[in-house]
């Protein structure tokens, strides 16, 4: 199976995912939500724009967005409370 392929299948999957996840209410699913938008950014800079191979690029990309996200949720949890 193809890079290419194989990175479109899991991004199915973490659909899928997003799917089974949007209609429960409270943090914990935002959380999930979250992580599985993180996972498919992940996926689509390793597998189609190839940073998987370049040293060092797909961490610098990924740590900076899992901390946005990390502040979003945060935010999100001050707000409802």
């Amino acid at each position: 199976m193809s890079a290419p392929t194989r990175t479109w299948l899991i991004l199915i999957a973490l659909t899928a995912a997003t799917v089974a996840l949007a209609p429960l209410p409270g943090l914990a699913a935002m959380a999930g939500l979250l992580a599985v938008a993180w996972f498919k950014a992940r996926a689509i800079l390793g597998g189609f724009l190839h940073l998987r191979a370049a040293p060092g690029w797909l961490p610098a990309l990924t740590v900076p967005l899992a901390l946005w996200m990390a502040a979003i949720w945060g935010l999100a949890a001050l707000a409802f409370t």
